[in-house]
């Protein structure tokens, strides 16, 4: 097994790069997404959000970078073109969506989605003893699902 500069199994951390592309692409969909309903949202509930959907998406800025570093940390490139985000890319795409109910529901839909690439990244980075990436993974879980909670409580659905 040859180990790297931070001490970890190349090979591992190698996979797990891939992996955090695959999550930083989803993540810009994400982010892109934030920044359209935030600029189109319309109707009664357009002042509260206007301020939510800037918030989420000042958050999904900071975790793209995050994720970029994490990567750069074990050693790999991050993918930074539109090119590789839509091919990568699992994350819903929201288009022209200006709805209250189908904006929260893409939100929804997206943190569903990346949950279960962040999950996979979990499992992955404990078995190579990564704690920084399962650290990392562990606090945007929890953030998310909390997300998640609160937007269905929004939507008056359960979880």
């Amino acid at each position: 097994m040859t180990l790297n500069s931070i001490g970890l199994d190349t090979k591992k951390t190698k996979d797990l790069a891939k992996d955090l592309n695959n999550l930083l692409a989803n993540f810009q969909i994400y982010y892109q997404n934030l920044r359209g309903i935030h600029w189109n949202i319309k109707g009664k509930r357009f002042f509260d959000l206007h301020v939510k959907f800037e918030e989420l998406y000042t958050d999904a800025n900071m975790k793209v970078d995050l994720i970029a570093e994490r990567i750069l940390t074990l050693g790999e490139t991050p993918l930074h073109t539109f090119e590789d985000y839509s091919k990568n890319g699992k994350v819903p795409v929201g288009k022209d969506i200006s709805q209250d109910e189908k904006a929260v529901k893409l939100i929804v839909d997206s943190l569903t989605e990346l949950l279960k690439i962040e999950r996979q990244i979990l499992d992955k980075s404990g078995d190579a003893d990564d704690e920084g990436t399962n650290s990392m993974m562990s606090d945007f879980i929890t953030e998310q699902e909390k997300t998640i909670w609160m937007m269905k409580a929004w939507l008056s659905e359960t979880i």
